[in-house]
């Protein structure tokens, strides 16, 4: 089951899992390009939900509980927002917070549930390397990208403490070609395109690293570099930084 497979990301997951033969689950909202990405990919079950909604939550919870031989979920689907936060909507903080926390909860157990007793099966959170750290205008999206590793870190050593097969991991790309970053409003410019990835390669990344056990993947060497970095300097080296590039940009 692959959750936000309308496009970017989540796209290249189920092209790529289709190439690799497996029968496919796709969730997305929009379910124009649900059906025709399952067109494209010579057929796949659909489900159009909105996993910020209950209902749609429960539909697809409900889809994976009767799912007895799910193998993997990628809990995908996510977006973000532009703007200080008490200046945004809270309905677009809230559904953040729902999407990204709680329907990556309440899936990954429905998920859990019937991999471990089977002893078989991995899910896969798609977080950001915006989780290792804090940046003014993306203070719930870097929030709750770093409860998604924090998540899957737990699990992992659960799992593992349980002496369970079952892997979980959180993918973290950086910037990479897909609608996201229109979808928020935020412009390329200023992006060096060389910081850019392509969304299969991400994905070919992320399914290395779980064919390997790997707990966290950063896809690409700069990012490994910018995460290194982030866990070496001192976090008050860090928040000075970002503190005086906000206020050298207002003048």
């Amino acid at each position: 089951m692959v959750t936000g497979a309308s496009s970017g990301i989540g796209a290249a997951f189920a092209r790529r899992l289709s190439r690799d033969g497996f029968a496919l689950i796709l969730v997305a909202r929009r379910a124009d390009r649900l059906e025709s990405l399952a067109r494209e990919l010579g057929g796949a079950e659909t489900i159009a939900a909105d996993l910020t909604d209950e209902e749609g939550l429960a539909r697809v919870e409900q889809r994976i509980a009767s799912a007895g031989e799910l193998e993997l979920l990628i809990n995908n689907a996510g977006f973000g927002t532009k703007g200080k936060f008490y200046e945004t909507p809270i309905e677009d903080q809230d559904a953040m917070h729902r999407l990204h926390v709680i329907a990556t909860m309440r899936l990954t157990r429905a998920a859990l549930a019937a991999m471990v007793p089977r002893r078989l099966g991995g899910v896969i959170n798609v977080s950001s390397v915006a989780a290792f750290g804090q940046s003014p205008g993306n203070v719930s999206y870097c929030s709750t990208k770093a409860w998604m590793n924090s998540f899957a870190e737990g699990l992992d050593l659960e799992l593992r403490s349980a002496g369970s097969p079952v892997r979980v991991q959180a993918l973290c790309p950086g910037f990479t070609t897909t609608e996201f970053h229109n979808a928020v409003g935020m412009s390329r410019d200023g992006i060096p395109g060389w910081m850019w990835m392509r969304a299969g390669d991400v994905v070919d990344a992320s399914l290395r690293g779980l064919e390997r056990g790997q707990l966290f993947v950063v896809p690409g060497a700069f990012y490994k570099l910018i995460v290194s970095v982030e866990k070496v300097v001192p976090r008050w080296i860090r928040s000075a930084a970002i503190v005086a590039a906000g206020r050298r940009a207002r003048k």
